[in-house]
C-alpha cells in the first residue's frame, strides 16, 4: 500500500543544517504551498499553539532505521528502537512538533519552537487544543530526560 502527500506549506528560518539541539529560541515562517488556499488558515488565530508535522526530507534513504539503536548514536543511551525515540531517520521520515504561534500574515505563520531546518516541507497543520493533550502524567525514561536537556535551549 502506497500513499502520496503534498506539503501544504515550506518552513523558512535561519537554520539551515541539521543540529540536534538550541531549537527554543528559533523563529520560523511556515508559508503556505500556492496549491492551498489562504482561508485554510482562517480562525488559527485564536491559538496559541499549533501541532506542525513536517517531513524530513534531507535524510537520506540509507540511513533510516527500522532496528534499535542507541539515540544520537551516544552509547551512554541506552539502545532502543526507532519508535521509543524521536530521531530524524525515521522509517517514514516523520517529525512532529508543537510551536507557539506568533503572529499570521496572510498565507505566512510566524511560530516559535519548530524544530525543523530551512525549506522543510509541512505535511500538515493542526491547532493544539487541550482535550487531545495527555491526561494525567507523562512517563518516559531518564535517558530521554538527558538527551533533551539542551534541545529547547
Amino acid at each position: 500500500m502506497q500513499y502520496s502527500i503534498q506539503p501544504v506549506a515550506i518552513v523558512n528560518n535561519n537554520r539551515k543544517e541539521i543540529e540536534d539541539d538550541n531549537w527554543g529560541t528559533i523563529i520560523s515562517t511556515i508559508e503556505l504551498t500556492e496549491n492551498i488556499n489562504e482561508s485554510s488558515l482562517k480562525g488559527i488565530d485564536e491559538f496559541s499553539h499549533l501541532e506542525i508535522i513536517f517531513y524530513f526530507d534531507k535524510v537520506d534513504d540509507e540511513k533510516i532505521q527500522y532496528e534499535a539503536r542507541h539515540p544520537r548514536n551516544n552509547k551512554n543511551y541506552p539502545e532502543v528502537g526507532i519508535f521509543a525515540q524521536r530521531g530524524k531517520n525515521r522509517p517514514n521520515k516523520l517529525g512532529v512538533t508543537i510551536v507557539e504561534l506568533i503572529d499570521i500574515k496572510q498565507r505566512t505563520l510566524i511560530v516559535k519552537g519548530l524544530d525543523a531546518i530551512d525549506g522543510t516541507p509541512i505535511i500538515d497543520i493542526k491547532p493544539v487544543m487541550k482535550e487531545f493533550l495527555p491526561k494525567g502524567d507523562v512517563k518516559q525514561p531518564n535517558w530521554s530526560i538527558s538527551l533533551m536537556d539542551k534541545y529547547w535551549d
